[in-house]
């Protein structure tokens, strides 16, 4: 690839130095992230990675001095047109017209598959993944942390299949539990068949909202649980009005989905794991790990010392299982199901304790892949409200978010006449939410804003799909985004990308110049164009060609 040949150039000469092999130097050979403002340097050298014995208090003059002598002793070639010395690390500048033909040939050639073909992806082994995201309950809002577990899982399964991994992507519905007791009540005496069919999810949540109103009535908590009961016991007729619910509310998931251009391998859910969880409890006793309280609820304890200072409840006092228990069953069945390398569970931070304490539980139980589990978790979004009020369902963000893209578009000079006004409103209404959350560290929390969300100047997704639709290191930003699973690397790549090719289309024109550089102008353009479609689609953002 083409960074690829100018970091083995560079290491090549630096090995006959340095007297070590050039494949120990090519992993301390880094590009330098492409400035807005200024060009420093290419690639970059770290002097205290490859000095010997080069201890972590060595001094930073020490090193500056050392990165000096070794500038000294190194030339400039056909390839590197300029070599100096920074903090500790030697920077080294490519030819330019090499690079702009390098660059521009290997995107030509590798087209989608740029960036992932690059050799700093060579030793990553391939390995199959079970992501688990989205995961709304039904008849509950499916609120903005299920939007951001949906953009970022999508964001993860995408990466990974761009990487060559085989991924399975899993959405793990609320779909049992007490509620169902309160819900079948609730719709025995509030729920309309046509309304279920017409629309699920807005008439279980409107029947959830009117039943919880009587839910603290004595005579609907019996009827609740005995409705619950007779589901657990597996009564047809209750079972049948449970399924209805379930469907229903699937068929409609998957719709808002599409729109968010998001599938799914597998709709899973607390249901498929009653009774696996009962095994779970019966490992968990065989093996001396469950303890009874005095209220008669069984607990594991976690604590170092054995002393009951961290416990996890994994059962009721009446023997039924709770939501670890069945996430504990739902692990082991997808191990032995698929057969995974690394199982990835994308939540919100709030749930954090409780992926450490089911990780924890499965590597008492003995199972040692508990290890290759993992939590990406995520901060909390303030401030989203549509102009109706809160946000209740994720088709009242998209419908909201069209509809604004709508006027601004329509109030707008520069907005070209396109085929399908409302279809590319939701597509870069949507490019305009995941870039704004994509921006920071997953971890944080932020302010919602629409008004930052949808403008089309600075650094936003309106901005992206605006320089797509008028429009090298990206490799190593890709290698940064597989390692921690952020996508702010790419995002700030491409957005940097994008002010570039701005600027180049102000400065570098295409009409009215000579046929050779008209053409050479148009390959850089259409060069900078399919990179940032590749990152924008492993974003979970369809690039589009009018706005």
């Amino acid at each position: 690839m083409a960074a690829g040949s100018f970091r083995r150039s560079i290491a090549s000469q630096l090995s006959k130095v340095l007297d070590l092999p050039p494949e120990n130097l090519i992993k301390s050979i880094s590009a330098v992230p492409v400035s807005k403002k200024r060009h420093v340097a290419d690639f970059q050298l770290s002097i205290a990675s490859v000095i010997e014995n080069s201890s972590s208090n060595c001094l930073a003059q020490d090193l500056h001095l050392q990165a000096q002598q070794l500038v000294e002793r190194l030339k400039c070639d056909s390839v590197v047109s300029e070599i100096s010395a920074g903090p500790g690390t030697v920077n080294f500048t490519i030819n330019r017209e090499l690079l702009a033909k390098t660059v521009l040939q290997q995107v030509w050639k590798d087209g989608s598959e740029y960036g992932v073909k690059s050799e700093l992806f060579s030793t990553v082994p391939r390995q199959k993944a079970v992501i688990e995201f989205s995961s709304p309950n039904i008849a509950k809002k499916f609120h903005i942390g299920h939007l951001r577990s949906t953009i970022v899982g999508n964001f993860i399964a995408n990466l990974k299949v761009a990487l060559g991994h085989e991924v399975v992507r899993i959405n793990y519905l609320g779909d049992w539990g007490m509620q169902f007791g309160l819900l079948g009540v609730g719709f025995q005496s509030f729920g309309s068949k046509e309304k279920l069919k017409s629309s699920p999810l807005q008439h279980l949540f409107e029947v959830y909202v009117q039943i919880n109103k009587a839910a603290e009535d004595e005579n609907t908590k019996k009827l609740a649980k005995d409705f619950f009961r007779k589901l657990e016991e597996h009564d047809e007729q209750t079972l049948s009005i449970w399924k209805l619910f379930r469907d229903l509310s699937i068929e409609e998931y998957i719709r808002i989905y599409k729109r968010l251009g998001v599938h799914f391998d597998e709709y899973s859910g607390e249901s498929f794991y009653q009774e696996k969880a009962q095994e779970v409890l019966k490992i968990l006793e065989d093996k001396g790990l469950l303890q009874k309280t005095i209220k008669g609820t069984g607990i594991v304890d976690l604590s170092e010392k054995k002393d009951l200072s961290t416990v996890s409840t994994v059962m009721r006092s009446d023997g039924t299982s709770l939501y670890i228990t069945r996430d504990l069953a739902a692990a082991i069945d997808r191990m032995n199901k698929h057969s995974w390398d690394t199982m990835i569970y994308v939540t919100d931070k709030s749930q954090s304790n409780h992926f450490q304490h089911l990780f924890q539980i499965l590597k008492l139980m003995g199972y040692d892949w508990a290890e290759r589990c993992q939590h990406v978790s995520f901060g909390l979004v303030q401030g989203m409200k549509t102009r109706r009020g809160e946000v209740i369902f994720l088709e009242d963000v998209l419908n909201e978010v069209r509809s604004r893209m709508l006027e601004n578009m329509t109030s707008t000079k520069t907005t070209k006449e396109v085929q399908d006004p409302v279809e590319t409103a939701e597509k870069v209404g949507l490019a305009a939410l995941i870039i704004q959350d994509f921006r920071g560290l997953l971890s944080s929390d932020y302010q919602f804003s629409w008004d930052r969300a949808l403008q089309s100047r600075g650094d936003t997704g309106v901005f992206l799909q605006y320089t797509h639709a008028r429009l090298h290191r990206y490799d190593e930003v890709l290698y940064r985004s597989s390692q921690d699973l952020q996508p702010k690397h790419i995002v700030s790549y491409l957005l940097t990308l994008s002010h570039l090719a701005a600027v180049a289309h102000k400065t570098l024109p295409v009409k009215g110049s000579t046929p050779d550089v008209a053409q050479a102008r148009l390959c850089l353009f259409q060069a900078a164009r399919l990179v940032l479609a590749n990152g924008m689609k492993l974003l979970g953002i369809t690039p589009i060609t009018q706005m």
